[in-house]
């Protein structure tokens, strides 16, 4: 009680071996009010101090963290890197009698918020937490109903692609119609191959003739892309998904696939909904490189979580099957047409 201050602090040598994840943050974290607050280790060259509005102070690895919570008296936030090299946290806070808080356990959202200090803000959702907090409580109802988080993932998935159904229809009708288009568009490019700019033109009344838009097969992918990142989020941080087992030989779906089935079965997926999607021309060095994206994806995925595996592959195979009811839908609509 004699002291006019003194420091209390949380080292780096918290976690659980084996937690340090792809793309998750492990270090000292500072929440301002509302405002998460990382410090990446490796870029701290001088000690940094947090004061107004700070709430508490922590340190994390994927799933698991520390945390440092004053009760009732302010106090000073401060990183910085000891003799040794170890980044340390701690607050400063005046002499005398103090109260504290202090958590040092798994990034449980529902039992972080029933502390009703914030803690709970220790779980990042990205850039898109918007749409990532509402499709993690979607992934906790699922498996409230059906008890397995593999199947969790897979309904997840269905419903967030619903919504996409019509869009996605239109673009893939449109491609299929650009595809159709190539021998006109052909022929525009060889008679003015020395203007671009009447070449240019010649396009668009080409487009324009036949009702085809030529960007209205990226705008699908474009609208889906905020919420794959969200999900892709979700699906990595969340500590549900630690020891979480699946089917058959998929007994964490934190982990990697121990055997690489499912990425290598994703990368056939993306192979043949690459051979469903109608081609629309183009520069040729392009789709050459694009030929190659199954076989990227399936060693870039070899280290990826089961979960986030899954989704992808789940996602494909929807993706599949609504290329193959619109190729078969305009083949009918086209031998309609001849017959007329």
């Amino acid at each position: 009680s004699g002291l006019k201050d003194y420091w209390i602090t949380l080292g780096s040598g918290f976690g659980v071996a084996g937690t340090k994840g792809y793309r998750s943050h492990s270090g000292p974290v500072i929440l301002k009010d509302a405002d998460r607050i990382e410090i990446k280790p490796a870029k701290l060259k001088e000690p940094k101090s947090y004061t107004e509005g700070l709430r508490w102070v922590a340190q994390e690895d994927k799933y698991f963290f520390s945390a440092l919570v004053p009760i009732e008296t302010p106090a000073t936030g401060r990183v910085w890197r000891d003799g040794s090299g170890e980044v340390l946290v701690g607050l400063n806070v005046p002499g005398g009698k103090r109260r504290f808080l202090l958590y040092a356990g798994p990034k449980d959202h529902n039992r972080l918020k029933g502390y009703g200090v914030g803690l709970e803000y220790i779980i990042d959702f990205g850039f898109f937490s918007i749409l990532a907090r509402p499709l993690f409580w979607i992934l906790k109802f699922f498996y409230k109903i059906i008890g397995n988080y593999g199947w969790a993932i897979i309904l997840l998935t269905i419903v967030v692609r619903i919504p996409f159904i019509p869009i996605v229809n239109k673009g893939q009708k449109s491609m299929k119609k650009l595809q159709a288009l190539q021998p006109k568009m052909n022929e525009v490019r060889q008679k003015y191959k020395k203007d671009p700019q009447k070449m240019q033109k010649e396009m668009m009344e080409l487009y324009k003739k036949y009702k085809v838009n030529p960007m209205s097969g990226c705008l699908p992918m474009l609208i889906q892309i905020p919420v794959f990142f969200a999900l892709y989020k979700v699906l990595l941080i969340a500590i549900e998904l630690r020891g979480a087992p699946f089917i058959f030989w998929i007994h964490d779906l934190s982990e990697k696939d121990p055997y690489y089935i499912l990425p290598i079965v994703m990368g056939i997926t993306m192979f043949v909904q690459q051979k469903m999607t109608p081609a629309t021309g183009g520069n040729p060095q392009q789709q050459k490189f694009m030929q190659f994206m199954p076989i990227i994806f399936t060693f870039l995925f070899l280290s990826f979580p089961s979960g986030l595996v899954l989704y992808w592959l789940v996602s494909n195979l929807l993706s599949i099957a609504q290329q193959f009811y619109v190729n078969r839908r305009l083949a009918k609509e086209a031998a309609e047409a001849a017959s007329a």
